[in-house]
């Protein structure tokens, strides 16, 4: 073999060597993006399943505090029409209780009617349009209508 030939098997071997770096180097760039993809998939993933537990928790709450809201009503008529102070200490503790869960009772009297918030049950000589009488408390439980309230809505007569 001549100086020539081994020159160019080296320049070969060279430019495969070369070609073989490049190939290595894009595929570690093509890798590495991989990794990134799969990684913000995953982070995207344990977001959207801790935003799926907190809806979960918020509905098992909103079907518990609806069933207990009944009993609630009750302990509330109880408290208008009697001066227990054991009844009214209940009432207080257990609105203390919901309203950390998110609860919000919505204030009505003497508020314009709102369909949105309340339902009309009972119409009254009064003011056209405003409340008049709050016949059955309406709640918001995490900023959403959890029971309307139900109102009696003076009509101008």
């Amino acid at each position: 073999m001549g100086k020539k030939s081994l020159k160019k098997d080296t320049k070969d071997k060279t430019e495969e060597k070369d070609l073989e770096i490049e190939n290595l180097k894009n595929q570690s760039r093509l890798d590495r993006d991989q990794i990134a993809r799969t990684l913000a998939d995953y982070q995207n993933l344990e977001k959207r399943v801790a935003q799926e537990r907190e809806e979960l928790k918020k509905s098992a709450n909103s079907g518990l505090i609806l069933r207990l809201l009944p009993a609630l009503d009750t302990l509330i008529l109880a408290q208008k029409h009697t001066k227990d102070e054991g009844i009214n200490l209940s009432v207080k503790q257990i609105f203390d209780t919901l309203e950390r869960e998110g609860l919000i009772k919505i204030e009505v009297v003497g508020k314009d009617f709102d369909p949105q918030l309340m339902e009309a049950v009972h119409v009254a000589e009064g003011v056209e349009g405003k409340v008049i009488e709050e016949l059955r408390p309406g709640f918001l439980l995490n900023d959403k209508v959890l029971r309307a309230a139900q109102v009696s809505v003076g009509h101008a007569i």
